[in-house]
């Protein structure tokens, strides 16, 4: 017995030891692994790194954000600041709150910082787009897209958008079954894009398809850069190509239009304006700017229009007021209207039957849809924050920002942490906007709210998008009710953007012609 305990004992030992000196090499491993990353601070600036851990070796805190989600960098903001450090995705990272500060990262692009996309990103979407250009390259670009969202062109889409919103909400009034709110709009926002923007005659069943392959080609923007069988990159690349296919001949025949007609789309009107500057565009840089504008138009729209349904929902009381501004209006009718035309055939018309009575004018006028759509954006904005590379070392709040660290600039923490709204930042209150500006002074005033981001990488889009939910908005306050199909509310994913884990499953009927404009039908 006694050499046997003698060997139990000496195998304890020997675990022990080998336990402890686990624990010795991971606690040194980690000391030079901080270590590592406080030593590349740059030594002509005399500021300090931002406060913050560097986590793990190799992996940083890339699982902790995994697991926790938007509590990571809430958590983190509430122990250092506004501006800390970490490393995510086997980088470091500078994470930033706060108007002043995003302001600073913001007015920096081509100075202080630079866009960052994954380089998969790039090769799908190609070298002829916006996300891709930086200094004048990016400068000429947007000014050649700038024309693309210009009141002029707005005022042309709006029509044909309400026809499109008019007809969706009639056939989720019109379904038996459940409406997946979220898979809907996807489907809305994809079809306006084609139609609207692109100009593409297709009928619903080629619609869905494209949709299909557009939304395979999104799903592996973030993929690894490796172009192997079965890799998700080589997914996108097959899905682009694809897409490709489809509108070189769609392009072929804008480029045979007689070149002194009027623009009736967007893509028409790139080519148009492109000429006017005196540049003919290439089959290969049409083909790009035309994913690029369904990229733009296609998953935060249709995550902000899933937002707005469900916040709508959650508190009725702004249903009422829109509904007494567009009975103050004179644009109150309940039940929608009856279709004389359907989408088929031809396919590129978003014709209701019914004559448009929502111009970009009236939309303008409606005061408090305009502040519902902003607080929908404010509470719940599509898009967490966007990434930017440090082109050199720079000051931020006191802290040293390095060059080459990257740099995400937050926008849900800065609309937390905005100081000028009066009402709680956690609470859906579309009256804080009509006195927000007035609140919102100085330098930073305006980067205290940015769904949309700021600077030279601000999107272009943000007033078709705003036009987009106000249409949706009206149109469905006064044509339908609706309630949920689920004992609870969804849960909402953050990530890649904001979107309910079920989708928003409810159920849709019309509202009876004799409601009034005050009724409350929910």
């Amino acid at each position: 017995m006694f050499p046997w305990g003698l060997s139990f004992l000496s195998v304890l030992g020997a675990a022990g030891t080998a336990l402890l000196c686990a624990g010795l090499l991971l606690s040194l491993s980690q000391h030079l692994w901080t270590l590592r990353w406080t030593l590349s601070r740059d030594p002509a600036s005399a500021l300090p790194l931002p406060k913050g851990s560097m986590g793990w070796p190799f992996f940083g805190e890339t699982l902790h954000w995994l697991v926790q989600g938007s509590r990571f960098h809430s958590s983190r903001r509430e122990r250092y600041g506004m501006v800390f450090k970490t490393h995510l995705l086997g980088r470091p990272v500078i994470r930033v709150s706060g108007a002043e500060n995003v302001r600073t990262i913001l007015l920096g692009e081509h100075r202080l910082v630079r866009s960052q996309w994954p380089q998969s990103a790039h090769i799908l979407l190609g070298s002829h787009t916006l996300l891709s250009a930086d200094g004048e390259p990016h400068r000429r670009r947007r000014k050649l897209l700038a024309r693309v969202f210009s009141r002029a062109a707005l005022e042309r889409y709006v029509p044909r958008l309400q026809g499109a919103m008019q007809r969706e909400v009639r056939s989720w009034c019109s379904a038996r079954r459940p409406v997946a709110v979220y898979e809907a709009t996807k489907a809305l926002t994809f079809r306006m894009a084609a139609r609207i923007l692109l100009g593409l005659r297709l009928d619903e069943a080629q619609c869905s398809e494209l949709a299909r392959t557009f939304e395979q080609l999104v799903e592996n923007l973030f993929s690894l850069p490796l172009d192997v069988p079965f890799s998700g990159l080589r997914k996108g690349i097959r899905a682009r190509d694809q897409l490709h296919q489809h509108l070189e001949e769609a392009i072929a025949e804008k480029l045979r239009e007689d070149k002194a007609a009027e623009p009736g789309d967007a893509l028409h009107l790139i080519i148009h304006t492109a000429r006017e500057l005196g540049r003919e565009l290439s089959v290969q840089e049409l083909k790009e700017s035309a994913v690029e504008l369904l990229f733009a138009a296609f998953f935060t729209t249709a995550s902000a229009s899933t937002s707005l349904v469900l916040l709508l929902m959650q508190h009725p009381a702004a249903i009422v007021n829109i509904r007494q501004e567009l009975a103050a209006q004179g644009l109150w009718r309940t039940g929608g209207c009856e279709s004389r035309a359907v989408l088929g055939g031809a396919g590129h018309e978003f014709d209701c039957g019914c004559e448009s009575d929502l111009s970009l004018a009236a939309l303008g006028r409606l005061r408090y849809v305009d502040c519902v759509v902003k607080e929908v954006l404010r509470l719940l904005p599509p898009v967490s924050g966007g990434y930017r590379t440090a082109l050199r070392t720079f000051e931020l709040d006191g802290y040293q920002i390095p060059k080459g660290w990257s740099v995400m600039y937050s926008i849900r923490d800065t609309h937390e942490t905005a100081a000028v709204y009066h009402s709680p930042p956690e609470g859906f209150d579309p009256e804080r906007f009509r006195t927000a500006h007035e609140d919102a002074r100085g330098a930073a005033g305006r980067f205290h709210y940015i769904p949309f981001g700021g600077g030279a990488r601000s999107c272009l889009g943000q007033e078709l998008a705003q036009a987009v939910l106000k249409l949706l908005a009206v149109e469905l306050v006064r044509t339908a009710h609706w309630e949920l199909a689920t004992p609870a509310f969804p849960a909402m994913q953050t990530v890649p953007i904001v979107h309910p884990v079920d989708g928003l499953q409810l159920f849709f009927r019309p509202l009876v012609p004799s409601a009034a404009p005050d009724g409350l039908r929910l």
